[in-house]
Protein backbone atom coordinates (compact mmCIF):
# COMPACT_ATOMS: atom_id res chain seq x y z
CA UNK A 1 0.00 0.00 0.00
CA UNK A 2 1.36 3.79 -0.86
CA UNK A 3 0.76 6.12 1.96
CA UNK A 4 1.39 9.88 1.22
CA UNK A 5 1.65 11.62 4.96
CA UNK A 6 0.64 15.16 5.53
CA UNK A 7 3.19 16.88 7.91
CA UNK A 8 5.78 13.66 7.88
CA UNK A 9 8.99 16.34 9.30
CA UNK A 10 7.17 16.03 12.99
CA UNK A 11 8.45 13.78 15.38
CA UNK A 12 4.82 12.06 15.35
CA UNK A 13 4.10 11.96 12.00
CA UNK A 14 7.94 11.18 11.35
CA UNK A 15 7.87 7.97 14.09
CA UNK A 16 4.30 7.10 11.59
CA UNK A 17 6.10 7.41 8.39
CA UNK A 18 8.77 5.27 10.23
CA UNK A 19 6.59 2.58 11.22
CA UNK A 20 4.21 2.34 8.15
CA UNK A 21 7.85 1.66 6.51
CA UNK A 22 8.84 -1.24 8.77
CA UNK A 23 5.43 -2.65 8.04
CA UNK A 24 6.25 -3.20 4.31
CA UNK A 25 4.52 0.17 2.91
CA UNK A 26 5.24 2.21 0.11
CA UNK A 27 6.08 5.93 2.07
CA UNK A 28 5.86 9.10 1.11
CA UNK A 29 5.25 12.90 2.32
CA UNK A 30 5.39 16.43 2.46
CA UNK A 31 5.69 18.99 4.87
CA UNK A 32 6.24 23.23 4.61
CA UNK A 33 10.04 22.73 6.14
CA UNK A 34 12.10 19.56 5.54
CA UNK A 35 15.04 19.85 7.79
CA UNK A 36 17.15 17.54 10.26
CA UNK A 37 17.06 15.24 12.33
CA UNK A 38 13.99 13.89 11.12
CA UNK A 39 14.07 14.60 7.48
CA UNK A 40 17.62 12.61 7.56
CA UNK A 41 16.04 10.09 9.56
CA UNK A 42 13.34 9.54 7.20
CA UNK A 43 15.49 9.38 3.96
CA UNK A 44 17.75 7.01 5.44
CA UNK A 45 14.49 4.91 5.15
CA UNK A 46 13.91 5.10 1.34
CA UNK A 47 10.99 7.88 2.27
CA UNK A 48 10.63 10.88 -0.52
CA UNK A 49 9.40 13.70 1.02
CA UNK A 50 7.78 16.90 -1.08
CA UNK A 51 8.72 20.42 0.30
CA UNK A 52 5.31 22.33 0.00
CA UNK A 53 1.81 21.67 0.95
CA UNK A 54 0.63 21.82 -3.00
CA UNK A 55 -2.24 20.05 -3.93
CA UNK A 56 -0.18 18.72 -7.09
CA UNK A 57 1.63 16.27 -5.08
CA UNK A 58 -1.59 14.37 -4.41
CA UNK A 59 -1.09 13.36 -8.08
CA UNK A 60 1.33 10.15 -7.35
CA UNK A 61 -2.21 8.93 -6.34
CA UNK A 62 -1.68 6.89 -2.79
CA UNK A 63 -3.82 4.41 -1.45
CA UNK A 64 -4.24 6.47 1.34
CA UNK A 65 -3.24 9.63 2.90
CA UNK A 66 -2.29 10.26 6.58
CA UNK A 67 -3.17 14.05 7.89
CA UNK A 68 -0.70 15.27 10.64
CA UNK A 69 -2.69 17.78 13.29
CA UNK A 70 -0.14 20.68 12.03
CA UNK A 71 -2.72 20.64 8.45
CA UNK A 72 -5.78 22.73 8.64
CA UNK A 73 -8.27 23.81 6.45
CA UNK A 74 -7.37 25.84 3.37
CA UNK A 75 -4.16 24.38 3.34
CA UNK A 76 -3.91 23.53 -0.40
CA UNK A 77 -3.20 19.70 -0.09
CA UNK A 78 -6.04 19.56 2.15
CA UNK A 79 -8.44 21.02 -0.08
CA UNK A 80 -7.46 19.07 -2.91
CA UNK A 81 -7.43 16.12 -0.70
CA UNK A 82 -10.84 16.88 0.19
CA UNK A 83 -12.15 17.63 -3.21
CA UNK A 84 -10.68 14.46 -5.21
CA UNK A 85 -11.52 11.09 -3.93
CA UNK A 86 -8.38 10.06 -1.70
CA UNK A 87 -9.14 8.05 1.33
CA UNK A 88 -7.73 9.92 4.05
CA UNK A 89 -7.27 9.19 8.11
CA UNK A 90 -5.48 11.06 11.39
CA UNK A 91 -1.96 9.83 12.14
CA UNK A 92 -3.26 7.93 16.00
CA UNK A 93 -6.02 6.32 13.90
CA UNK A 94 -3.64 5.31 11.30
CA UNK A 95 -1.42 3.80 14.58
CA UNK A 96 -4.92 2.63 16.51
CA UNK A 97 -5.49 0.30 13.68
CA UNK A 98 -1.98 -0.92 11.68
CA UNK A 99 0.14 -1.48 14.70
CA UNK A 100 -1.45 -0.84 18.16
CA UNK A 101 -4.35 -3.19 17.45
CA UNK A 102 -3.30 -6.20 18.28
CA UNK A 103 -0.15 -5.43 21.23
CA UNK A 104 0.00 -4.94 24.36
CA UNK A 105 0.30 -0.80 24.91
CA UNK A 106 1.63 0.97 27.12
CA UNK A 107 0.95 4.50 26.89
CA UNK A 108 2.82 7.62 29.08
CA UNK A 109 0.66 10.71 29.65
CA UNK A 110 0.42 13.74 31.78
CA UNK A 111 1.26 17.28 31.14
CA UNK A 112 5.25 16.61 31.92
CA UNK A 113 8.02 13.63 31.70
CA UNK A 114 6.15 11.91 28.52
CA UNK A 115 9.46 11.82 26.57
CA UNK A 116 11.62 10.51 29.08
CA UNK A 117 9.37 8.04 30.75
CA UNK A 118 8.22 6.34 27.25
CA UNK A 119 12.30 6.38 26.90
CA UNK A 120 12.86 5.06 30.13
CA UNK A 121 10.31 2.32 29.58
CA UNK A 122 11.21 1.37 26.27
CA UNK A 123 14.86 0.94 27.34
CA UNK A 124 14.08 -0.97 30.84
CA UNK A 125 12.22 -3.57 28.47
CA UNK A 126 14.85 -3.69 26.16
CA UNK A 127 17.25 -4.44 28.43
CA UNK A 128 14.92 -7.04 29.68
CA UNK A 129 15.45 -8.91 26.12
CA UNK A 130 11.22 -8.02 25.54
CA UNK A 131 12.07 -6.13 22.26
CA UNK A 132 9.60 -3.32 22.42
CA UNK A 133 8.06 -1.16 19.57
CA UNK A 134 7.44 2.38 20.59
CA UNK A 135 6.69 5.98 19.61
CA UNK A 136 8.00 8.30 21.07
CA UNK A 137 8.18 12.27 20.91
CA UNK A 138 11.79 12.17 21.06
CA UNK A 139 14.96 10.62 20.37
CA UNK A 140 15.97 7.94 23.17
CA UNK A 141 20.13 7.75 23.15
CA UNK A 142 19.90 4.10 24.13
CA UNK A 143 18.13 3.61 20.57
CA UNK A 144 18.76 6.61 18.03
CA UNK A 145 15.48 6.78 16.93
CA UNK A 146 12.20 8.04 17.91
CA UNK A 147 9.73 4.85 16.42
CA UNK A 148 10.67 0.93 15.94
CA UNK A 149 7.69 -1.46 15.16
CA UNK A 150 9.25 -4.14 17.47
CA UNK A 151 9.43 -8.20 17.37
CA UNK A 152 7.15 -8.83 20.43
CA UNK A 153 3.61 -7.58 21.53
CA UNK A 154 4.89 -4.73 23.49
CA UNK A 155 4.22 -1.21 22.70
CA UNK A 156 5.63 2.29 24.27
CA UNK A 157 3.99 4.94 23.07
CA UNK A 158 4.30 8.46 24.45
CA UNK A 159 0.22 9.35 24.74
CA UNK A 160 0.13 13.40 24.24
CA UNK A 161 -3.30 15.51 24.65
CA UNK A 162 -3.10 17.41 21.31
CA UNK A 163 -6.08 17.04 19.23
CA UNK A 164 -5.93 14.51 16.42
CA UNK A 165 -6.42 16.34 13.33
CA UNK A 166 -8.81 18.90 11.78
CA UNK A 167 -11.24 16.70 11.24
CA UNK A 168 -11.14 15.06 14.77
CA UNK A 169 -10.71 17.41 17.98
CA UNK A 170 -10.43 14.43 20.37
CA UNK A 171 -6.95 14.12 22.07
CA UNK A 172 -4.85 11.55 20.22
CA UNK A 173 -4.25 9.47 22.95
CA UNK A 174 -7.84 7.94 22.84
CA UNK A 175 -7.24 6.11 19.79
CA UNK A 176 -4.18 4.03 21.61
CA UNK A 177 -6.23 1.66 24.01
CA UNK A 178 -3.86 0.81 26.36
CA UNK A 179 -3.46 -1.65 28.95
CA UNK A 180 -1.16 0.04 31.01
CA UNK A 181 -1.01 3.82 31.50
CA UNK A 182 1.19 5.34 33.35
CA UNK A 183 -0.11 9.34 34.41
CA UNK A 184 3.09 11.49 35.17
CA UNK A 185 1.20 14.63 36.41
CA UNK A 186 -1.63 16.90 35.00
CA UNK A 187 -1.52 20.68 34.81
CA UNK A 188 -3.24 23.18 32.41
CA UNK A 189 -1.32 23.56 29.26
CA UNK A 190 -1.86 23.69 25.69
CA UNK A 191 -4.67 27.03 26.17
CA UNK A 192 -5.02 27.07 22.19
CA UNK A 193 -6.97 24.10 22.15
CA UNK A 194 -8.56 23.53 26.02
CA UNK A 195 -10.11 26.37 27.31
CA UNK A 196 -9.71 25.33 31.01
CA UNK A 197 -8.40 22.28 33.38
CA UNK A 198 -11.91 21.08 33.10
CA UNK A 199 -11.34 20.48 29.35
CA UNK A 200 -8.56 18.79 29.70
CA UNK A 201 -10.17 16.66 32.12
CA UNK A 202 -12.76 15.26 30.50
CA UNK A 203 -10.61 14.34 27.88
CA UNK A 204 -7.98 12.12 30.06
CA UNK A 205 -11.30 10.70 31.98
CA UNK A 206 -11.94 9.51 28.09
CA UNK A 207 -8.68 8.10 27.96
CA UNK A 208 -9.41 6.14 31.37
CA UNK A 209 -12.48 4.67 29.93
CA UNK A 210 -10.73 3.02 27.62
CA UNK A 211 -8.17 0.96 30.11
CA UNK A 212 -9.46 -2.75 30.32
CA UNK A 213 -9.80 -3.72 34.02
CA UNK A 214 -7.58 -6.51 33.41
CA UNK A 215 -4.85 -3.59 32.64
CA UNK A 216 -2.71 -1.42 35.20
CA UNK A 217 -2.92 2.50 35.79
CA UNK A 218 0.58 3.73 37.49
CA UNK A 219 -0.33 7.51 38.49
CA UNK A 220 1.43 9.97 40.61
CA UNK A 221 0.51 10.00 44.09
CA UNK A 222 1.25 13.45 45.05
CA UNK A 223 -0.54 15.12 42.11
CA UNK A 224 -4.29 16.89 43.24
CA UNK A 225 -5.45 17.27 39.47
CA UNK A 226 -4.67 13.77 38.78
CA UNK A 227 -6.25 13.04 41.78
CA UNK A 228 -9.47 14.44 40.88
CA UNK A 229 -9.24 13.04 37.56
CA UNK A 230 -9.32 9.66 39.04
CA UNK A 231 -12.35 10.63 40.71
CA UNK A 232 -14.42 10.87 38.45
CA UNK A 233 -13.99 6.73 37.31
CA UNK A 234 -11.52 4.82 37.16
CA UNK A 235 -12.47 1.04 36.32
CA UNK A 236 -8.62 -0.36 36.38
CA UNK A 237 -6.46 -1.73 39.38
CA UNK A 238 -4.43 1.36 39.95
CA UNK A 239 -0.73 2.46 42.04
CA UNK A 240 0.76 5.04 42.56
CA UNK A 241 4.21 6.23 42.96
CA UNK A 242 6.20 9.42 44.32
CA UNK A 243 9.10 10.57 46.85
CA UNK A 244 6.17 10.91 49.49
CA UNK A 245 5.47 7.83 52.45
CA UNK A 246 1.90 7.39 50.81
CA UNK A 247 2.49 6.21 47.80
CA UNK A 248 2.86 2.82 46.55
CA UNK A 249 6.21 2.49 44.51
CA UNK A 250 8.54 5.37 46.59
CA UNK A 251 11.97 6.57 45.81
CA UNK A 252 14.77 8.72 46.94
CA UNK A 253 18.24 9.67 45.95
CA UNK A 254 20.54 7.97 47.34
CA UNK A 255 23.55 11.10 47.52
CA UNK A 256 23.81 14.78 47.50
CA UNK A 257 24.56 15.02 43.86
CA UNK A 258 21.55 12.84 42.99
CA UNK A 259 23.65 10.21 40.93
CA UNK A 260 22.44 7.36 43.27
CA UNK A 261 18.78 6.48 43.13
CA UNK A 262 16.76 4.06 45.88
CA UNK A 263 13.72 2.51 44.84
CA UNK A 264 10.98 0.73 46.81
CA UNK A 265 7.98 -1.37 45.45
CA UNK A 266 4.67 -1.91 47.22
CA UNK A 267 6.20 -4.36 48.99
CA UNK A 268 8.72 -2.88 50.38
CA UNK A 269 11.38 -4.48 48.79
CA UNK A 270 13.98 -1.46 48.06
CA UNK A 271 17.06 -1.92 45.12
CA UNK A 272 19.05 0.59 44.12
CA UNK A 273 21.84 1.87 41.19
CA UNK A 274 23.68 4.93 39.84
CA UNK A 275 22.72 6.72 36.74
CA UNK A 276 23.40 9.52 34.82
CA UNK A 277 20.69 11.52 35.10
CA UNK A 278 19.52 14.26 38.17
CA UNK A 279 16.38 16.22 39.09
CA UNK A 280 13.58 14.76 41.54
CA UNK A 281 11.04 15.27 38.40
CA UNK A 282 13.63 12.44 36.62
CA UNK A 283 13.34 10.32 39.59
CA UNK A 284 9.39 10.61 39.17
CA UNK A 285 10.05 9.69 35.43
CA UNK A 286 12.15 6.53 36.60
CA UNK A 287 10.13 4.79 38.99
CA UNK A 288 6.84 5.09 36.98
CA UNK A 289 9.34 3.58 34.10
CA UNK A 290 9.90 0.62 36.52
CA UNK A 291 6.65 0.49 38.54
CA UNK A 292 5.07 0.23 34.44
CA UNK A 293 7.81 -2.59 33.51
CA UNK A 294 7.39 -4.40 36.44
CA UNK A 295 3.39 -4.61 35.85
CA UNK A 296 4.51 -6.87 32.66
CA UNK A 297 6.59 -9.41 33.91
CA UNK A 298 10.38 -7.06 34.10
CA UNK A 299 11.76 -8.25 37.65
CA UNK A 300 12.23 -5.47 40.44
CA UNK A 301 15.87 -5.70 40.02
CA UNK A 302 16.18 -5.93 36.74
CA UNK A 303 14.24 -3.15 36.29
CA UNK A 304 16.13 -0.72 38.48
CA UNK A 305 19.29 -2.01 37.01
CA UNK A 306 18.68 -1.26 33.63
CA UNK A 307 18.66 2.77 34.65
CA UNK A 308 21.93 2.85 35.36
CA UNK A 309 22.72 1.89 31.17
CA UNK A 310 20.33 4.90 30.14
CA UNK A 311 22.02 7.66 28.60
CA UNK A 312 19.11 10.00 28.13
CA UNK A 313 17.11 11.76 25.32
CA UNK A 314 17.94 14.22 23.30
CA UNK A 315 16.92 18.02 24.06
CA UNK A 316 16.00 16.85 27.48
CA UNK A 317 18.92 17.97 29.71
CA UNK A 318 21.55 17.04 27.10
CA UNK A 319 25.14 17.98 27.85
CA UNK A 320 25.80 19.59 24.13
CA UNK A 321 29.46 21.18 24.50
CA UNK A 322 31.85 22.44 26.94
CA UNK A 323 33.40 25.28 25.83
CA UNK A 324 36.56 26.91 28.07
CA UNK A 325 34.92 24.93 30.86
CA UNK A 326 31.54 26.64 30.08
CA UNK A 327 28.63 23.59 29.75
CA UNK A 328 25.89 24.26 27.29
CA UNK A 329 22.71 22.44 27.71
CA UNK A 330 19.92 21.60 25.43
CA UNK A 331 16.45 21.35 27.08
CA UNK A 332 12.88 20.91 26.05
CA UNK A 333 11.54 22.88 29.01
CA UNK A 334 8.73 25.64 28.01
CA UNK A 335 6.45 25.54 30.56
CA UNK A 336 7.26 27.21 34.25
CA UNK A 337 7.19 23.77 35.97
CA UNK A 338 9.41 22.22 33.53
CA UNK A 339 11.78 25.32 34.31
CA UNK A 340 11.49 25.71 37.88
CA UNK A 341 12.69 22.01 38.18
CA UNK A 342 15.13 21.72 36.00
CA UNK A 343 16.96 25.22 37.45
CA UNK A 344 16.44 23.77 40.85
CA UNK A 345 17.98 20.35 39.85
CA UNK A 346 21.09 21.54 38.19
CA UNK A 347 21.54 23.74 41.57
CA UNK A 348 21.89 21.06 43.50
CA UNK A 349 23.59 19.20 41.61
CA UNK A 350 26.20 21.84 40.46
CA UNK A 351 26.53 23.87 43.95
CA UNK A 352 28.24 27.26 43.60
CA UNK A 353 27.96 27.57 39.85
CA UNK A 354 26.48 29.62 38.06
CA UNK A 355 23.33 28.36 36.62
CA UNK A 356 22.82 30.96 33.29
CA UNK A 357 19.25 30.25 31.35
CA UNK A 358 18.09 31.33 27.90
CA UNK A 359 14.56 31.00 27.12
CA UNK A 360 12.37 31.24 24.15
CA UNK A 361 8.45 31.59 25.09
CA UNK A 362 7.57 29.73 22.20
CA UNK A 363 4.40 27.86 23.01
CA UNK A 364 0.99 29.00 22.24
CA UNK A 365 -0.34 28.99 26.06
CA UNK A 366 3.00 31.25 26.69
CA UNK A 367 2.51 33.76 23.72
CA UNK A 368 -1.25 33.88 24.83
CA UNK A 369 -0.04 34.65 28.29
CA UNK A 370 -1.34 32.00 30.34
CA UNK A 371 1.94 31.48 32.00
CA UNK A 372 3.16 35.20 32.69
CA UNK A 373 2.03 35.04 37.03
CA UNK A 374 4.10 32.08 37.11
CA UNK A 375 7.34 32.61 34.74
CA UNK A 376 9.14 34.97 37.14
CA UNK A 377 9.20 32.87 39.86
CA UNK A 378 10.28 29.64 38.07
CA UNK A 379 13.31 31.58 36.52
CA UNK A 380 14.18 32.70 40.74
CA UNK A 381 16.75 30.57 41.05
CA UNK A 382 18.75 31.48 37.62
CA UNK A 383 21.71 33.54 38.06
CA UNK A 384 21.08 34.91 34.83
CA UNK A 385 18.99 34.98 32.61
CA UNK A 386 18.25 35.46 28.71
CA UNK A 387 14.60 35.54 27.56
CA UNK A 388 14.33 36.15 23.76
CA UNK A 389 10.88 38.21 22.58
CA UNK A 390 8.65 36.85 19.98
CA UNK A 391 7.09 39.36 17.98
CA UNK A 392 3.41 37.81 18.46
CA UNK A 393 3.61 37.64 22.52
CA UNK A 394 0.83 38.87 24.32
CA UNK A 395 0.60 42.04 26.28
CA UNK A 396 1.73 42.39 29.50
CA UNK A 397 4.94 40.09 29.22
CA UNK A 398 7.61 41.92 30.08
CA UNK A 399 5.90 43.72 32.99
CA UNK A 400 5.21 39.93 34.29
CA UNK A 401 8.87 39.72 34.49
CA UNK A 402 9.81 42.68 37.14
CA UNK A 403 10.86 40.35 39.88
CA UNK A 404 13.36 39.65 37.96
CA UNK A 405 14.32 42.46 36.07
CA UNK A 406 17.77 42.71 37.92
CA UNK A 407 19.03 39.25 36.40
CA UNK A 408 17.15 39.35 33.13
CA UNK A 409 18.37 40.73 29.42
CA UNK A 410 15.22 40.61 27.02
CA UNK A 411 15.87 40.96 23.00
CA UNK A 412 14.05 40.40 20.42
CA UNK A 413 17.20 39.22 18.06
CA UNK A 414 18.58 35.97 18.09
CA UNK A 415 21.89 37.54 17.10
CA UNK A 416 21.95 40.49 19.50
CA UNK A 417 20.81 37.53 22.49
CA UNK A 418 23.71 35.34 21.58
CA UNK A 419 26.34 37.81 20.99
CA UNK A 420 25.11 39.55 24.71
CA UNK A 421 25.33 36.18 26.67
CA UNK A 422 29.15 35.24 24.81
CA UNK A 423 29.88 38.02 26.74
CA UNK A 424 29.02 37.34 29.95
CA UNK A 425 29.51 33.61 30.74
CA UNK A 426 32.35 32.90 32.71
CA UNK A 427 34.12 29.30 32.84
CA UNK A 428 31.95 26.76 35.44
CA UNK A 429 28.47 28.18 34.12
CA UNK A 430 25.93 25.71 33.62
CA UNK A 431 24.18 27.23 30.44
CA UNK A 432 20.48 25.98 29.64
CA UNK A 433 18.53 26.75 26.33
CA UNK A 434 15.33 26.31 26.76
CA UNK A 435 12.30 25.92 24.16
CA UNK A 436 10.30 23.69 22.08
CA UNK A 437 11.50 24.83 19.06
CA UNK A 438 15.04 25.69 17.26
CA UNK A 439 15.52 28.66 18.97
CA UNK A 440 17.18 30.02 16.52
CA UNK A 441 20.18 27.88 16.20
CA UNK A 442 20.69 30.35 19.48
CA UNK A 443 22.86 27.37 20.84
CA UNK A 444 24.75 26.14 18.12
CA UNK A 445 25.50 29.93 17.46
CA UNK A 446 26.71 30.46 21.21
CA UNK A 447 28.93 27.10 21.22
CA UNK A 448 30.32 28.03 17.90
CA UNK A 449 31.55 32.01 19.11
CA UNK A 450 32.55 30.61 22.12
CA UNK A 451 35.01 28.52 20.41
CA UNK A 452 36.52 30.95 18.39
CA UNK A 453 37.04 33.72 21.20
CA UNK A 454 37.55 30.97 23.93
CA UNK A 455 38.34 27.78 22.60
Amino acid sequence: MHIHILGICGTFMGGVAALARAAGHTVTGCDRNVYPPMSTQLKKLGIDIHEGVDAEQLQINPDAVVVGNVMSRGVDVVEGMLNGTHRYTSGPQWLAENVLHDRHVLAVAGTHGKTTTASMLAWILEDAGLSPGFLIGGIPANFGTSARFGDSKFFVVEADEYDTAFFDKRAKFVHYRPTTLVLNNLEYDHADIYKDMDAILWQFHQLLRTVPGSGRIIANGGDENLRNLLQMGCWTPLQTFGTGQESDWRASFGDKLERQIVIQNPTGKVAETGWSLGGTYNLENALAAIAAAVSVGVSFEKAVDAMSRFEGVKRRMERTATVANIAIYDDFAHHPTAIKKTITSMRRRYPGQRIVVAVEPRSNTMKLGVHNETLAESLQDADLIWMYRPADIGEGFEASLASVSEKLRLHSDYDQLVNDMSKKVLGGDQVIFMSNGGFGSARQTLTALLQRTRG
